[in-house]
Parts: structure tokens; C-alpha cells; sequence
């Protein structure tokens, strides 16, 4: 990478300090030149002779460390990590007590380790050192460039694209004064001044098209479409239709919605010109299939994004072995594989986008195995736990929830029918035994996708969140990959995901692979999170710590409309579990439904009990088919639930009431069967049986009638209500109802 040749020239070039005799400056500049053209075991031979000279001057052992790296292929990245360590012991020095004169002639040693750090993704290290250094520099020169660059790229890998817009105005605001000022200079050193900046100006106009790239990658991030659009337009100046500048001006298509226009830009770069990964670190072609799988999954087309995240794991796989990494890098302690090509592998950001792309498709064991490996790494990240418990959530739903698919049954009322002619029996389905059929005999925190699992990962996601007060959480282990599936579309230069990005970095939450979350979407997570909780907890019958969770739900400042209802039919099954029927009855009061909108604010779209939308952009994501599509409906739901209420306290007459006041605002079709059965109960405790046969049988709710029901009144079945648009009913409401 660049960074690289700038870090190897800066040493060479610092070797020679002013102690030395003019023999000793000889042997350095023919150990640099040696190195310069590649002659390593050369370079290595003066170095050599010089350290015989000068035993106490670290920088040549440093220097002669580098060359046999360089000599190695740079594939012994480990052994010049633990090398520059112990010079750094060596010197006395560290780079939380640097002053004065002797941290500045430390710095390469403090770059040097920096570089190292960024190259095994520990970027908060390599910025700690890169920040420290940046105080210590001389304008001007070709090692602050080197410098700053590094400090770009590292704020836009940890996303704070605030910083690294800063660091890139410095750099431009020195390249104007290095041309325009280049006679200034108040002592004897003016020319050789002037010289320097020359020299600096033109390495900056040379690096113009990276700076741009760099800017344009920033207000992506930023969500700054104005100022992206005009960079863009000047990469494409610069770079011409070079694969990093169409990378990035697909991306810019994408966050905007031009899906169609991203595909086109991306397929109209030449990737097969790109060097390679054993070059420049970066698999080009892996890169290109995520960023179609991102754009497919935005356009709501999952089966095609699934299929192109598969083709960039397969070229993902194909480079890591064509590296010799085996996809275990970390085993080997970075020996053997160039240093560059130690941030090729992708598959642990690919198998996330994998992982949220089937979960969307409805194949949740296959996400939660994509996502439990991801997971490994990304284990800080508390939106990922939340989509590992939707996935066992979704595994363990599957029966009820296909019966409420379609048109109503009878399978979801009548088991079975035994006996003939008088003998004649109908044995209804019970409803109760749904949700028993979880794990026994296992430890919940064995990875499967269980009920059980689902909680502890829901625990770990609660955990990760910041308190209330507390929202300043710092934004680390960023990471350089597109990956997140809705904010991802990448440049070949660095595929960074790219996201939204507020004004204090200090204020976000990182959630690595994805984009941080700000205060308002760590909000509408921890609402998420806590309705799959209650959830959870209903469903393994842990009622107590259902109600909890469920009443925390509703003490949020900013619950959306959606987990605001979930939070009051779920309260009111656990208080009914409770025998507390009363406190139940107040919870599914119809009035306390005035919203049933699934988002309240920015990108964070969880949408409650079953799934949450990933994307940072909406990008037309429909309502589920099981959800209330309105108010309406949510309190036929909730009227459904209250009639189950005044049952279990004998209330009969109230219960009817509310089952036909219910049945009236909704569509025959969106009945569930357990209202059904909720009415033949009625009827049989009114000792109408005939008529609740008829329910049974005709499967509808039928209106209570004084006289016996006549063969005529059997032709003509009374239809209390119109035919509407069919919307189905969530398996996960019906948990409340109680017959």
C-alpha cells in the first residue's frame, strides 16, 4: 500500500543523524539506495557494517528489520510487530508519555508500529499512536502526508468522517500555501523552505484523486448528499472510470435509491484490470458481488441478493487461498502472507450480510448459522445478538403461524371428528400446547435455535446498550468492509461500510460490522430488543419476567405505535398467566391503540416480535402480512383479547359483547380461529349448541339468536359484515387469547 514505500523512505532517510562521520552517512544513503532498487540482501550487508560502527543507534537495527521484511515478502508482519516492541521498551519511551525533541526523533518507530496495528485491524491502537504523532509534525513534509493519510483512513474505518474531513482540509489548505508562498522564509534556510514545500505541493497534487476519494467516502458517511455529489464529480475528473471512482459513484446511486443506476455503474467497471489482493490487499471481485447483494436486498429482491452473497464468498474463500490464509489468519500469527493481504478477508462481514439477507427470505437456521459464526467476531455489537434470538424466534414459530396463512380453516379449530350418526364427536384443537416444545435436557447457552438461546442473547444485547444517561459509548473497532446489508456499497480503493454519521463521534454506538447507531436508533434498539424479550419470555412461560420486560417497553420515552401494542397484549397474557385479570383487563382497553406505525425515527427499523428491517435507507419495505395494516383492525385485535379477558371471570354476556362488537370492524376473513372458538364457548355456556355447531361448521362467527336456527336460516346465513381486503393475523397475538 502506499503507506508502506512512504514508511520504508522515511527510515532510510532518518538513519543518518547528525553524529555521524561522513563514512557513516555514505554506507546509509548506499543501504538506502540498495533498498530503494530492491536489493535487500545488499541494503541488509551495509546495515550491517553500519550497526558494527554505531551499536546504540536503534533506528539502523530498526532499519535493517524493515529491509528483511521487505526481503521476506512482507509475510513476517508478527515478528516486526514483536521487534519494534522491544525497541520501543528499549528507547524508554511510550506513546502516552511523549514530549518534546525525543518523541520526534522516536516517531518513525511510533509510525511504523501504527502501520502494524492498522494492518491487523486494530485501529484504535493505530490511531491512539497516529493522533500522538500528528502533534509533532513538521508541515511540509513528505512524512506528514504519509501521517495523515494514515489518520484518514483510520477515522473513516472507525467512522468519524468529521475528523478525517478535518485532517484532508489541512492537507489541502497546505498545498495552496505551499504554492502560492514559496519565497517565504525569514533566515538563511528560505530556499531550502521553498524547496520543501515544492517538493510537498507536488505530492499533494499527486495524491489529489485519493483525497477526493477519501472526501467522497466521508460525506457518505455522512449522509451529505450535496457536497458527495460535487467530490464525485471531481474523483471522476481525476481518476477517470477507474473501478475505486465507479465503487464510489454506485454507491452514491444506492444511498439514494437509484438502485437500477447503481447496478449499471457497477457492472460498467473493469475489475478484471484491478492488481489484485496479494498487491493491494483488497479482492476487487468480492467486493463487486456484495455490493449487487446489498443493492438486490434493498430493492426487496432477497433470493437474488442471497445468490450474489454466496459468489462473494466464494471469491472470498478463493483469495484467502490463493494467500495461503485459510481463512485462520490469526492462527498462524500473521506469518506467511503478505501484510497488505492480512485485511482481505471479508467472510465474517459477508456472512452477516448472508445472515440478515435468509433471515428476510423466511430460512432463519440458515441465517442463524451465518450469523452465529459472525457473531465470534462481532461480539459487541448488540444489534447482531437481537438478530440471532429473531432468527430462533422465527425457527420456533413456524407451525402457528402457516396455519394463519391464507384463508381461515378448519384445521386451526377442529382436530379431529370420531363416532357416526348420533356418536357423532367434533374434538377441537387445543391451543394451548403451541409453545411447549422447546429444548430439554440441554444448557440454554449451547448455540442452537432455541427459546432458550433466544434469551440469552436478547440478555447479552440489553447488556451491551448504554444506560439511559450514559450515551457516550466511543465508536472502536470500526470495520474496513462493506457489510452492512443496507448501508453497504464500497469503493475498490477501501470497501468501508458506508452509514450515517452525526456530529460528535464520541456520541455513537459502535455496532461493528454495521454503521454505529446514534442516540435515537440505540433508543429504537433497546425497544426492539425489549418486545422480542417479552416475547421470549411468554413463550417459555416465564411470566413475571415477561410482564417486566413488557412494562419497561411501555415506559420508553419514544416507543413506536407498533411495539407500543405488542407491549400491551403481551402485558396483558403475562398478568392473565398471573391470575391478575383485572390489571389484564386495563391493558386491553381498544382506546390505548392510536398508532400501529412500525419506525419512529432514522434508519433503525425493527419492526418488534418477528424481524427487523436492516437497511439504513427505506427502501419500500412492506407491512408483514400478519400485522394490523390499521387502527381498526389492532382493536378488533385487542376487543378479540379482551372478550378472552371477561371469560376467564365468568362475564359472559361482556365477553359476547366484545366478540361481536370485534367481529363487526373487521373482514370475515381476518377472524382468527381462536375468536371462533372463543365464540362456540359462548354459545355452549348459553346452551346453544345447535348454534355452536353452526359456528364450527360454517367457520365464522354467527349473531346470537333467541329462536332455534331453522333449515331456512341454515340456507341463508346472516352476513353481519362486508367483504374487505384480506390482511392476516400474527400468530404471536393470539398468545393472549385465552379460552
Amino acid at each position: 500500500m502506499a503507506e508502506n514505500t512512504e514508511q520504508n523512505e522515511a527510515k532510510h532517510d532518518n538513519s543518518s543523524s547528525p553524529g555521524m562521520t561522513d563514512q557513516e552517512k555514505e554506507m546509509a544513503a548506499s543501504a538506502y539506495e540498495a533498498f530503494a532498487t530492491g536489493k535487500y540482501d545488499d541494503s541488509v550487508k551495509h546495515l550491517e557494517a553500519l550497526q558494527e560502527r554505531n551499536k546504540e543507534d536503534y533506528k539502523i537495527a530498526m532499519n535493517k528489520s524493515i529491509v528483511e521484511f521487505y526481503k521476506s515478502g512482507q509475510t513476517t508482519t508478527g515478528n516486526l510487530k514483536q521487534t519494534l516492541m522491544a525497541m520501543k521498551n528499549q528507547v524508554h519511551t511510550s506513546s502516552e508519555d511523549v514530549d518534546g525533541l525525543d518523541d520526534v526523533e522516536n516517531s518513525l518507530l511510533y509510525y511504523n508500529q501504527a502501520i502494524i496495528h492498522y494492518h491487523m485491524r486494530q485501529y484504535s491502537e493505530a490511531i491512539s499512536i497516529g493522533e500522538k504523532l500528528y502533534q509533532f509534525l513538521e508541515p511540509f513534509e513528505k512524512f506528514a502526508q504519509a501521517v495523515c493519510f494514515l489518520l484518514v483512513d483510520l477515522y473513516l474505518l472507525t467512522f468519524q468522517p468529521e475528523k478525517a474531513l478535518h485532517l484532508l482540509a489541512v492537507l489541502d489548505k497546505l498545498s495552496v500555501q505551499g504554492s502560492t508562498k514559496n519565497g517565504k522564509g525569514e533566515n538563511n534556510s528560505s530556499n531550502k523552505d521553498g524547496n520543501q514545500r515544492a517538493e510537498f505541493t507536488a505530492m499533494i497534487e499527486a495524491a489529489k484523486s485519493k483525497m477526493h476519494q477519501y472526501k467522497v467516502r466521508a460525506y457518505i458517511q455522512m449522509k451529505s448528499s450535496k457536497a458527495c455529489k460535487r467530490e464525485i464529480k471531481s474523483v471522476m475528473n481525476t481518476a477517470g472510470n477507474s473501478a475505486p471512482s465507479l465503487f464510489l459513484k454506485s454507491n452514491f446511486e444506492y444511498l439514494r435509491g437509484n438502485y437500477r443506476k447503481a447496478v449499471k455503474l457497477l457492472n460498467s467497471s473493469n475489475i478484471a484490470e484491478h492488481p489484485g489482493p496479494i498487491k493491494t490487499g483488497e479482492c476487487v471481485r468480492c467486493m463487486f458481488w456484495n455490493n449487487l447483494g446489498c443493492i438486490h436486498f434493498a430493492m426487496g429482491k432477497h433470493n437474488l441478493g442471497i445468490f450474489y452473497f454466496k459468489k462473494a464468498l466464494q471469491e472470498n474463500d478463493h483469495t484467502c487461498a490463493q494467500l495461503g490464509d485459510g481463512s485462520n489468519g490469526q492462527s498462524k500469527k500473521f506469518t506467511g502472507i503478505p501484510m497488505c493481504a492480512l485485511l482481505a478477508n471479508k467472510r465474517y462481514e459477508l456472512l452477516y450480510n448472508c445472515g440478515i439477507q435468509l433471515l428476510h427470505i423466511g430460512r432463519p437456521l440458515a441465517a442463524f448459522e451465518c450469523l452465529m459464526e459472525a457473531v465470534q467476531v462481532y461480539h459487541s455489537n448488540p444489534r447482531l445478538w437481537l438478530r440471532l434470538a429473531e432468527c430462533c424466534i422465527s425457527a420456533n414459530k413456524g407451525g402457528s403461524e402457516q396455519e394463519s396463512k391464507g384463508l381461515p380453516c378448519k384445521k386451526g379449530i377442529v382436530q379431529s371428528i370420531v363416532g357416526q350418526g348420533y356418536h357423532r364427536k367434533i374434538v377441537l384443537a387445543s391451543q394451548s400446547t403451541q409453545n411447549t416444545i422447546y429444548s430439554e435436557g440441554q444448557s440454554a447457552a449451547i448455540p442452537v435455535a432455541s427459546m432458550e438461546f433466544a434469551a440469552i442473547c436478547l440478555r447479552n444485547a440489553l447488556l451491551l446498550l448504554p444506560e439511559h444517561q450514559q450515551q457516550d459509548m466511543k465508536t472502536e473497532n470500526g470495520s474496513k468492509s462493506s457489510s452492512q446489508s443496507g448501508s453497504t456499497e464500497s469503493g475498490s480503493e477501501n470497501s468501508d461500510a458506508c452509514s450515517g454519521k452525526g456530529q460528535e463521534a464520541d456520541k455513537f454506538l459502535s455496532a461493528a460490522p454495521s454503521s454505529p447507531l446514534r442516540k435515537q436508533e440505540v433508543e429504537n434498539l433497546r425497544c426492539s430488543i425489549l418486545a422480542c424479550s417479552t416475547y421470549v419470555a411468554l413463550a417459555l412461560g416465564d411470566n413475571l419476567m415477561a410482564l417486566n420486560h413488557a412494562e419497561k417497553l411501555l415506559n420508553q420515552t419514544k416507543v413506536s405505535g407498533s411495539l407500543k401494542f405488542l407491549g400491551h397484549l403481551y402485558a396483558a397474557e403475562a398478568l392473565i398467566s398471573l391470575d391478575r385479570i383485572s390489571d389484564a383487563i386495563a391493558h386491553l382497553n381498544p382506546e390505548n391503540v392510536s398508532d400501529v406505525s412500525m419506525g419512529v425515527l432514522t434508519s433503525e427499523q425493527d419492526q418488534g416480535s418477528d424481524k427487523g428491517d436492516e437497511p439504513v435507507e427505506s427502501s419500500g419495505k412492506q407491512t408483514p402480512l400478519c400485522y394490523p395494516s390499521s387502527v381498526t383492525s389492532a382493536r378488533a385485535m385487542m376487543l378479540f383479547n379482551l372478550g378472552s379477558a371477561y371469560c376467564l371471570r365468568s362475564e359472559y354476556d361482556k365477553a359476547r359483547k366484545c366478540l361481536h362488537q370485534a367481529a363487526s370492524m373487521v373482514n370475515t376473513k381476518e377472524i382468527p380461529p381462536e375468536a371462533i372458538l372463543l365464540g362456540v364457548y359462548l354459545e355452549l355456556q348459553n346452551g346453544n349448541t345447535q348454534l355452536a355447531l353452526q359456528i364450527i361448521k360454517r367457520n365464522q362467527l354467527l349473531p346470537t339468536v333467541v329462536q332455534r336456527v331453522s333449515p331456512d336460516s341454515r340456507k341463508k346465513p346472516v352476513q353481519p359484515f362486508q367483504s374487505v381486503q384480506p390482511i392476516q393475523l400474527p400468530s404471536s397475538f393470539t398468545q393472549v387469547q385465552r379460552k
